[in-house]
């Protein structure tokens, strides 16, 4: 499987979680990796990612409490969660576009539940 997701679980409102998007057959430096998720009857939402000049970009509803981060000795990508609130409860999902052929590959998710 190309791209792995984990990490996720079960925390308290204003925790963190660390997610992590392990990938395998390719190098992720020739990829815009990027975080999204899905809750319960709502459609993909995106989250976080590097654009080609290397600089994170985040949606609103995570700006500040987010953190995209990578290793690419290690073709892992990162999402820091930090300041979790109940409404940042979804499936994490990670994805790796190709830059130049679009060449896309998603993870099947890994569940992320904020409640007290």
């Amino acid at each position: 499987v190309p791209v792995v997701e984990s990490g996720g679980g079960l925390v308290q409102p204003g925790g963190s979680l660390r997610l992590s998007c392990a990938t395998s057959g390719f190098t992720i430096d020739a990829y815009e990796m990027s975080w999204y998720r899905q809750a319960p009857g709502q459609g993909r939402e995106f989250l976080a990612s590097f654009t080609a000049t290397d600089i994170a970009l985040y949606a609103d509803s995570v700006q500040g409490r987010f953190t995209i981060s990578r290793d690419n000795a290690a073709n892992t990508v990162y999402l820091q969660m930090d300041s979790l609130k109940p409404e940042d409860t979804a499936v994490y999902f990670c994805r790796a576009l190709h830059w130049t052929n679009g060449v896309t590959y998603w993870g099947r998710g890994t569940q992320v539940t904020v409640s007290s």
